[in-house]
C-alpha cells in the first residue's frame, strides 16, 4: 500500500497515547489515541484518529485498505474517527481511566508524534470503511454538558447494522447531513449526469416555479444555453450559450474539488497566530534550483510551495513558474544593486532572493508573511491599490516587479520597418480561423507575428506569453495547447531561413501564402526565387505581394542556391500558469523526463476565504505528458470536452506559457 502523505495538522493535534473524549449519541465515550494521521491514499480527506476505546461500543479492527494502522484487543474496542470530532481530556474527571484495562496494543510505527504540525482540520467528506467490518465514526450532536464546543453533527447511524447498511447509512450521513455551507452565488457546482460544470451567477424566484431557482454560468457552451436571460427577463450576465437555469436543489457542488469542510475555529483561519509555526527562514547563499527526482521529493505534499493568503494565487502562482525549477529570470535575483536606486528596488530584491526564492529552492515552502511584504512594497512603490488585498493579474503583478527592480525587457519586438518595441510579456491574439478548434502555442504566436507583420528584433532567453482570452471571463479557444517547445526560427529579424520548398536560402516570404493549405500547411511560406516565381505563377495566387526576406546580401552570396543546414532557434517549455473561476494554479516542470511535472495550488485546502491564510501544497501530475506530446493531427481530434482532472486544468484553462532558452541563458 502506498506510503500516508504527510500533511499539516491543526494546533490541537493528539499525540500517540493521550487520553481524548468524543461524542456518541447522547452519552462521551473516552479512550486513547493508537494512531493520529492522514489515511493511505486519502490525504485530501484529512487527519484521522484511531482511539482505543474504554467501552466496546467500537467495530474497528484497526486496518485500512489492507493496511494495518494500529492493533486493537478486539474490533469492539476501536474507532476510527476524523480529527475534528475528537477533544483531548483536560479534566482529571475525564483523564481518570476506568477499572478494566484492556490489553495494550502495538502502536503503529508509522504513526509519529506530529505536534510540529499546525494545520486547522480537515474533515473527510465520506466516512471510512474498515477492512473487514464496514464501520464508520460517529457524528452525534453536541452534547448537553458543559464541554468544548463542537460543529453540529447530524444523527448517527446505530452500531450493530450490517456492514452494507452501515456503508450507505454512513453515505447518506456524509452527503446530505454533513454541515456545509449553503450554495450561494459563487459556488462551483455541477448538474445532470454526465455533469455540466459552472458557477452559480444568480439565486430567486421566477414565477411559475414553485422551487427557488440558480441561475449558472457554465463552462463550455451548450446549444440550449442563454446569455443570462430566461422567457425574455434577464436575471445576470454572460456568454451566450453558456447560461443555464435549473432548480437549485438539483445542483451540487462542484466535484473536481475538494469539498468545503467546516472548520472548528474560522476566525483561527484568519489569525495569523494560530500559523505562527509556518514561519519560513531567510537564506542568504545563492540556491540553485532541484532537478528531477530529488525536486519531487523536497516539494511534494501538503505546507509545500507558497502559502497563499488575501487573494495572493495570481502572486504566488506567477513567482513559482519563474523561480521554482528554473533559472532564466535569476539575474533579477543576483545583479548588483544600481547606483542610486531607490530603497524600496533594493528592499524588494532583497526580499525575492532571501526570503522567498531561496527558502523556497531550499527548503520547498515560503510562508504567506513574506509574500505580503512584496505586496505592500508592490503597492507603496508603485502607488497602485489593491496589492495587498484585491485580486490582481499575473501580467500586472509581473510587470510591476520588473519595473520597480529595473529589469532589462525580456522581448524586443519590431513592426515593419519600425522601431524595436521592448516589453516584458506579449499577448497572443491571432485571427481565429474557423477550423482550428484546439491550436497550439506554435500555431497561435505564427497566427499572431504573421498577421500583425512582428518579428522578434533578437532571440529571447525568456519569453511569457499569453493565451488568446480576457482574464477569466472570455477565451478566444475550448483549449490551448502548450507547446513542449518553440521554434522561433522563422520569426526572427535579420536570419537566415531555408525555402519552404527546396530547403535553400530564403530570399522572399509571403503573408497571403500562409493560409494556403496547399502548400506545407502549418508553416510559415518562404522561398527562394525560383520557388517564388512558381508558386505565384498560379492564377490564385496571382495577387499575392511576396516581399524580400531581411537579410544582408552578403551572406545569400555566401551561401548560393542549394540546400542548407540551419540551426534552429527553439524555445522549452518550463511552466504553465492556469486559471479557473478567479483561481490561479501553475504546472512546472520540474526535470528532464516527460514526466517531470508538478502541480502547484496555494490555497489547496479552499479554506483561508478572502482574509484567511492558506494551505498550500504541490502534487506530481505525470498524466500531463501524453497530452503535452500530441501532434498536430491527434490535436486536431481532440474533444475538449472528454478531457476530466488535471489535463483539462491545463489544456482549457491555461492563462500564460512560459518558455526559456538554456543556451541563451547561460549569457544573456
Amino acid at each position: 500500500a502506498p506510503a500516508p502523505v504527510p500533511v499539516p495538522a491543526p494546533p490541537h493535534l493528539l499525540s500517540l497515547r493521550q487520553r481524548i473524549y468524543f461524542h456518541m449519541d447522547s452519552s462521551v465515550q473516552r479512550g486513547e489515541v493508537q494512531f493520529c494521521d492522514v489515511l493511505p491514499a486519502k490525504a485530501q480527506q484529512g487527519v484521522f484518529v484511531g482511539i482505543l476505546l474504554d467501552n466496546p461500543v467500537g467495530s474497528w479492527d484497526g486496518y485500512f485498505k489492507g493496511q494495518r494502522l494500529c492493533s486493537f484487543p478486539a474490533p469492539e474496542y476501536g474507532i476510527l474517527l476524523p480529527l475534528s470530532k475528537v477533544y483531548p481530556a483536560r479534566s482529571p474527571v475525564a483523564d481518570q481511566r476506568p477499572a478494566r484495562t484492556p490489553q495494550q496494543p502495538p502502536s503503529h510505527p508509522d504513526a509519529a508524534s506530529l505536534d510540529e504540525r499546525t494545520q486547522a482540520p480537515l474533515s473527510p467528506k465520506k466516512p471510512v470503511q474498515s477492512r473487514r467490518s464496514g464501520s464508520t465514526g460517529d457524528q452525534p450532536p453536541p452534547p448537553s454538558q458543559p464541554d468544548p464546543p463542537s460543529p453540529t453533527r447530524p444523527h448517527p447511524r446505530r452500531h450493530g447494522t450490517r456492514p452494507e447498511e452501515a456503508e450507505g447509512e454512513g453515505q447518506r450521513e456524509a452527503e446530505g447531513a454533513e454541515s456545509e455551507p449553503p450554495l450561494e452565488v459563487g459556488s462551483m457546482v455541477e448538474v445532470n449526469e454526465p455533469p455540466l460544470y459552472g458557477v452559480i451567477r444568480w439565486l430567486g424566484e421566477i414565477r411559475g416555479i414553485a422551487d427557488r431557482v440558480a441561475g449558472l454560468e457554465l463552462d463550455e457552451e451548450l446549444a440550449a444555453g442563454t446569455d443570462g436571460s430566461y422567457l425574455g427577463q434577464r436575471y445576470f450576465y454572460c456568454p451566450p450559450n453558456k447560461g443555464l437555469f435549473v432548480k437549485l436543489r438539483n445542483c451540487r457542488r462542484d466535484s473536481r474539488f475538494p469539498a468545503h469542510q467546516a472548520l472548528a475555529n474560522q476566525v483561527e483561519r484568519c489569525n495569523s497566530i494560530a500559523f505562527a509555526d509556518w514561519v519560513s527562514e531567510r537564506v542568504e547563499e545563492h540556491t540553485p534550483p532541484l532537478q528531477g527526482e530529488e525536486a519531487r521529493e523536497r516539494f511534494s505534499g501538503w505546507k509545500k510551495g507558497i502559502q497563499g493568503n488575501c487573494n495572493s494565487c495570481y502572486l504566488d502562482a506567477s513567482l513559482f513558474c519563474l523561480f521554482s525549477f528554473n533559472t532564466a529570470v535569476d539575474s533579477v535575483l543576483l545583479r548588483p544593486p544600481i547606483p542610486q536606486a531607490p530603497p524600496p528596488a533594493l528592499r524588494a530584491q532583497d526580499l525575492l532572493r532571501s526570503e522567498i526564492v531561496n527558502p523556497l529552492r531550499r527548503d520547498g515552502y515560503v510562508c504567506a508573511t513574506k509574500i505580503m511584504a512584496l505586496r505592500k512594497i508592490l503597492e507603496k512603490a508603485g502607488q497602485s491599490s489593491g496589492f495587498t488585498s484585491e485580486e490582481k493579474d499575473p501580467e500586472e503583478f509581473l510587470n510591476k516587479l520588473f519595473q520597480l527592480l529595473n529589469v532589462e525587457p525580456l522581448l524586443k519586438i519590431r513592426s515593419d520597418s519600425q522601431e524595436p518595441q521592448a516589453c516584458f510579456l506579449y499577448q497572443l491574439f491571432p485571427q481565429h480561423p474557423a477550423a482550428v478548434r484546439v491550436p497550439s502555442i506554435q500555431t497561435l504566436l505564427e497566427w499572431s507575428f504573421v498577421h500583425a507583420d512582428l518579428k522578434f528584433h533578437e532571440a529571447p532567453s525568456c519569453l511569457l506569453l499569453l493565451t488568446p482570452r480576457f482574464g477569466k471571463d472570455y477565451k478566444m479557444f475550448e483549449a490551448v495547447l502548450p507547446s513542449l517547445t518553440l521554434d522561433i526560427t522563422d520569426l526572427l529579424d535579420d536570419t537566415l531561413r531555408q525555402c519552404t520548398i527546396c530547403q535553400s536560402v530564403a530570399v522572399w516570404e509571403c503573408v497571403q501564402c500562409y493560409e494556403d493549405t496547399d502548400i506545407t500547411p502549418g508553416h510559415i511560406k518562404q522561398y527562394c526565387n525560383i520557388c517564388s516565381k512558381q508558386v505565384h505563377s498560379h492564377r490564385k495566387r496571382g495577387s499575392h505581394n511576396p516581399r524580400r526576406v531581411g537579410v544582408p546580401e552578403a551572406q545569400w552570396a555566401k551561401l548560393g542556391a542549394d540546400p542548407v543546414a540551419l540551426a534552429r532557434q527553439r524555445l522549452e517549455l518550463f511552466a504553465v500558469l492556469c486559471i479557473e473561476t478567479s483561481h490561479y494554479v501553475s504546472f512546472v516542470k520540474h526535470g528532464p523526463g516527460d514526466a517531470d511535472w508538478l502541480f502547484f495550488d496555494s490555497m489547496a485546502d479552499r479554506e483561508g476565504g478572502q482574509n484567511g491564510f492558506n494551505i498550500p501544497q504541490v502534487s506530481p501530475c505525470p498524466e500531463v505528458a501524453p497530452y503535452l506530446r500530441l501532434s498536430a493531427a491527434q490535436l486536431s481530434e481532440l474533444v475538449p470536452g472528454s478531457l476530466q482532472g488535471r489535463p483539462r486544468r491545463l489544456l482549457c484553462d491555461a492563462y500564460m506559457c512560459l518558455y526559456h532558452s538554456p543556451e541563451l541563458s547561460l549569457y544573456k
